[in-house]
């Protein structure tokens, strides 16, 4: 009887340290599929086209990294990558560019963050929540004034927002 109890709290003990081990070893996260970030840029797009603006924009994972750019056939040849680094920023800061060119400005603490290399302090970047959890940026470039970016890439995301509170 005693080796019974034994075997079985050795069993218990051994199968429920790994357990606990992997929660203090890994973490898990919400990641956007490369469909979801496809149809958010293309929502963007559209809602930017809707106002006879020629943007780019590009989705960013939770990490900076791309995940897709789009840019209209008129949108200038800068607007990819400005709206690469919006979106990057906008992760990285974890705040919205709009705000981030306010917290920045001359003159401000936070002002030499502009002279980091890939930072675009510039209205367009947003970030991406589902949750509560940071899951990505988007980055628009190409409308007159980040200002516009701005509204762009957050009608975007309202196209979308069903999906990211799942």
């Amino acid at each position: 009887m005693f080796k019974k109890l034994l075997l079985t709290a050795s069993i218990l003990i051994i199968t429920g340290s790994n357990v606990f081990a992997d929660s203090k070893t890994f973490v898990t996260y919400k990641s956007l599929t490369v469909e979801t970030a496809l149809e958010l840029a293309k929502a963007t797009l559209e809602a930017c086209r809707k106002r006879d603006f020629q943007i780019a924009v590009a989705v960013v994972d939770r990490g900076g990294n791309t995940q897709v750019i789009l840019r209209d056939r008129f949108a200038g040849p800068h607007t990819g990558e400005t709206a690469r680094r919006k979106a990057s920023t906008a992760v990285s800061f974890r705040t919205d560019t709009l705000e981030l060119n306010k917290l920045s400005e001359a003159g401000q603490v936070a002002s030499g963050i502009r002279s980091l290399p890939g930072v675009a302090a510039i209205g367009g970047g947003v970030m991406i929540q589902a949750a509560g959890s940071l899951v990505g940026g988007i980055g628009v470039s190409g409308a007159p004034g980040g200002t516009i970016d701005d509204e762009c890439a957050k009608k975007g995301l309202e196209k979308i927002q069903d999906k990211l509170d799942f």
